[in-house]
């Protein structure tokens, strides 16, 4: 295998976090590794909503970061939701100095909006719906002229290089095809979520969570990953990934509907619409398990104003045959965000020495059992860029290297499977028998296909939500309906694989 010896930082992925951390690292020399093109193949392009911080003159750090913890649903590390708060604004305007053009008001303050769990409005977003890649195109225009980082795409992480000791010294990436050693002083993995693991997603279908298999192949600790948020108004028109229509159409006043047109929230929550995401998705499920659908009905609180205001939203209708200006647009949950991931402190650190974590593949406990909307992008730029700054001044291990190899991959009709597996028995609403019944089918594959990252990644979800007998945010058992008291989950592969089906 060819080795090639990076003197500083790697980061792998280029979303938000990854190239945040990029950027934060400097002076250290930074290669961001990342299989797509720039802005492609990462769930932050994708973001619609915006970025949530305290701008406004009527809220502070301190209501922000009591909304994110009431909606975490007791899981949520006060402290560091804290942290978000109070470092949110900064980074916004970080974002803002790098050339975001967030919408702004007649008076020159960030315009914003309103969503679900959050008793501001203090959403920072772009032209309605385009926050996600507007901030990712200003940003890798940063990226590229950073004379410190030097991005390599068409690579693929295979696993994880650790010496005698067991700190993390490099990367296996695919490179072309073909498995290459790049030794590093610090490895960032910032590989985004779990939303190719399930058949209908708002992500990715590229992102299966190999970072997070990978890291917990190497040893490192994972924290919540049972823990699942489903969005509850995917556009359900049979596109793969499906496309998203905004919690912001909520909170300008559009309104969930069945079939015969009449809004059903209030029954399920007395917040209607602006109820916690695990709610909606809850209530939209039960609609249409029980026959009676669930449209998003925008025509007026939108309606002509839909191609201005929600550009983006207004185009994935029209593309799957609907116009939102006369029509309800018909929604389904879908696998959206994983608020569980590889545990790491307010810095990145993870309990393997030289092995950060940032975003979506990382656990800091700041989402907790539901992550507050629009929080993700914020939690992104924060933490990827304190990872970055605590990365540069790792020096080279000194241990023998232990031999390293690229891990198996996963045929298409196997992940299709799994996906499918994934979606009816670890979805928005689980039980015992499911979870079991999930569980002997990844180990099914297991024992074709060997340590898949990707059937790690799912065993862990499946296994912890099997232990996890009670119901809480993202986590719906219908054979446990309450909860319990509130802890997290922390959990290393050994543990995980002592958990079998039923």
């Amino acid at each position: 295998m060819e080795r090639i010896r990076h003197d500083g930082v790697v980061v792998v992925g280029a979303g938000l976090a990854g190239l945040t951390a990029a950027l934060a690292a400097a002076p250290a020399k930074v290669l961001v590794l990342t299989g797509a093109p720039l802005s492609f193949g990462c769930s932050s392009a994708w973001a619609q909503g915006g970025v949530a911080a305290a701008l406004s003159a009527d809220d502070a750090p301190a209501l922000h970061a009591a909304d994110t913890v009431t909606a975490g649903a007791g899981l949520v590390v006060p402290e560091v939701a804290g942290l978000l708060a109070e470092e949110g604004p900064a980074a916004v305007r970080r974002l803002a100095d790098l050339g975001a053009p967030f919408d702004r008001t007649p008076d020159g303050g960030f315009a914003q909006s309103l969503e679900a769990a959050h008793s501001r409005a203090r959403v920072a977003r772009v032209k309605g719906d385009q926050a996600g890649r507007a901030i990712m195109d200003a940003v890798v225009v940063a990226t590229l002229s950073a004379p410190h980082v030097q991005v390599r795409t068409g690579a693929k992480l295979a696993g994880l290089i650790q010496d005698a000791t067991g700190r993390v010294r490099g990367v296996v990436a695919r490179i072309d095809g073909q498995p290459v050693e790049i030794l590093a002083n610090a490895v960032i993995l910032a590989t985004g979520g779990i939303g190719g693991l399930y058949a209908v997603t708002t992500t990715p279908a590229e992102l299966t969570g190999d970072g997070l298999g990978l890291a917990a192949l190497a040893g490192a600790t994972i924290a919540d990953p049972e823990f699942v948020q489903f969005h509850p108004t995917a556009i359900d028109i049979g596109r793969d990934p499906a496309p998203l229509a905004t919690e912001a159409l909520r909170g300008e006043g559009a309104k969930l509907v069945g079939v015969d047109g009449r809004p059903f929230m209030a029954r399920y929550h007395p917040d209607a619409e602006l109820a916690p995401r695990d709610v909606v998705a809850r209530a939209i499920h039960a609609e249409r398990e029980a026959g009676r659908g669930a449209f998003l009905d925008a025509r007026e609180a939108v309606g002509a104003h839909f191609p201005e205001e929600f550009p983006a939203v207004f185009a994935a209708c029209l593309g799957g045959g609907v116009d939102p200006r006369v029509q309800p647009i018909p929604v389904a949950p879908a696998c959206h965000y994983h608020m569980g991931g590889i545990a790491t402190d307010d810095e990145g650190r993870t309990n393997l020495p030289g092995l950060y974590a940032a975003g979506e593949c990382a656990s800091t406990g700041v989402h907790g059992a539901n992550r507050l909307a629009s929080n993700s992008l914020l939690e992104a730029a924060v933490f990827g860029a304190r990872a970055g700054q605590a990365a540069r001044d790792e020096t080279p291990g000194v241990a023998p290297l232990l031999r390293a190899q690229a891990a198996p991959e996963l045929p298409a009709e196997a992940l299709a499977s799994l996906r499918t597996a994934m979606s009816q028995d670890a979805g928005v609403v689980r039980d015992g028998v499911g979870l079991g019944r999930l569980l002997t089918h990844i180990d099914a594959l297991r024992a074709v296909h060997g340590e898949v990252p990707a059937l790690v990644a799912a065993r862990l979800v499946a296994a912890s939500a099997l232990a996890r007998r009670e119901s809480r945010g993202g986590h719906f058992r219908s054979d446990f309906p309450t909860a319990a008291a509130p802890e997290r989950t922390f959990v290393t592969l050994p543990q995980s694989a002592a958990c079998k089906a039923a």
